[in-house]
C-alpha cells in the first residue's frame, strides 16, 4: 500500500525537498503541498492523505490549530498528523499531542528517520518511544490540563491489565517492551493497548499517553525502569 503524504510548511524549498524524498520512495507519494495551516486543512479534506507532515509555525493559521481542526473532523478520522518541530525548544509539543497529533519529529532528522516516522504514524502507532521524545513529553505534561472527569470514572472502563498497559505506553514503551515487562506475547500486548484506546476513545497511542498523564495514571517523573511488572 502506498502512503499518501500531505506536506504543510511555509518554506517552499523544504516542501520541495520532502516531496522529492517521498516521491522517490517506493511506498510513498506526495499528494499535496500547503504553505499554511488553513490550506493544509482544505487539502486534507480534498486529498484525504494518510499522513500530514505539519510544521507548527506558519502564517494565516499555525500547525497547532490546523491539527486541532483535522482531529475534530469526523470526515478526517483516518488522517494522521506528524508534527515537525525541534526537540530542544518547542514548547508546543504537549499542545500538539492534545490537539490530536500522532507524534513529532525534529527537522534535523535524517531522511531514513523521517521515512520511518511517516510509516510508523501511518500504521496507527505513535512516535513516542525514543528517549528524547519521552523526556520531552514528560517535561511538557508535568503540569497537564485537569482531567474532565474524575480519574476513577474515566479509567473505570479499563481492566487492571489494560490500566497497567496504558501506564507503560505512557512511559514510552513499545509493544515488544510491554510484552517483555508483562511476560506476554507482543500480540497480546498490542491487543490490550488497542482495547484501552477503544474504551478511552483515543485516536492513537499519542492520545492514550495524554489521557494517562492528565488522569494521573502515570507520574511525569516516572521512569519505566523503576516500574514493577504487575503480578
Amino acid at each position: 500500500m502506498t502512503i499518501r503524504v500531505l506536506l504543510a510548511d511555509d518554506q517552499a524549498l523544504l516542501r520541495g525537498t520532502f516531496s522529492m524524498l517521498f516521491d522517490a520512495t517506493e511506498d510513498m507519494e506526495t499528494v499535496g503541498e500547503a504553505s499554511d495551516g488553513r490550506e493544509a486543512v482544505e487539502l486534507a479534506r480534498t486529498q484525504r492523505p494518510d499522513v500530514v507532515l505539519m510544521d507548527i509555525r506558519m502564517p494565516e493559521m499555525d500547525g497547532l490549530e490546523a491539527t486541532r481542526l483535522i482531529g475534530e473532523s469526523e470526515d478526517l478520522a483516518g488522517v494522521k498528523v506528524l508534527i515537525l518541530t525541534t526537540f530542544e525548544d518547542d514548547e508546543h509539543v504537549a499542545e500538539a499531542l492534545r490537539a490530536g497529533a500522532s507524534g513529532f519529529l525534529g527537522k534535523g532528522a535524517r531522511p531514513e528517520e523521517l521515512l520511518d516516522a511517516v510509516r510508523t504514524v501511518a500504521d496507527g502507532e505513535a512516535l513516542l518511544s525514543p528517549s528524547a521524545t519521552r523526556a520531552l513529553i514528560t517535561r511538557f505534561l508535568a503540569q497537564p490540563e485537569p482531567c474532565l472527569t474524575a480519574v476513577p470514572e474515566r479509567l473505570a472502563c479499563l481492566t487492571p491489565r489494560e490500566r497497567d498497559v496504558t501506564g507503560l505506553v505512557a512511559l514510552g514503551l513499545s509493544n515488544d517492551e510491554i510484552a517483555d515487562r508483562l511476560f506476554v506475547s507482543p500480540l497480546t500486548a498490542k491487543t490490550h493497548v488497542n482495547r484501552a484506546m477503544t474504551k478511552l476513545a483515543a485516536r492513537d497511542r499519542a492520545q492514550l499517553v495524554v489521557i494517562a498523564y492528565q488522569c494521573g495514571l502515570v507520574s511525569p517523573a516516572a521512569d519505566p525502569s523503576s516500574m514493577q511488572a504487575p503480578a
